[in-house]
């Protein structure tokens, strides 16, 4: 199954081991925007750049991360929603 365009992920990451494939997946799976909600999500945020940039020989990967860390739910969802230009779309929970 594909990712939605727009995804929330939940911190803190429980399986961090998962990080690295979820991320490489939403490349492939052509994911928007990944905004990271949690007390630990700027931390996370860091990790998921690094994983993007690599060794930076590849500027296609591009995957556009937002932390959210003393923010409601709602609200990053309601922003996730309203993310590209057009109507709202689907957005994904995730929890690793």
């Amino acid at each position: 199954m594909v990712l939605a365009r727009n995804i929330v992920l939940h911190s803190p990451i429980l399986k961090e081991a998962d990080l690295p494939g979820f991320v490489e997946r939403c490349l492939a799976d052509g994911v928007s925007l990944l905004a990271i909600v949690g007390p630990d999500a700027r931390s996370v945020e860091d990790r998921v750049d690094g994983i993007v940039i690599g060794d930076g020989s590849d500027p296609g990967r591009f995957l556009c991360t937002t932390s959210h860390p003393d923010e409601p739910l709602e609200d990053v969802l309601e922003m996730a929603e309203a993310w590209e230009a057009g109507p709202p779309g689907p957005v994904e929970e995730v929890f690793l």
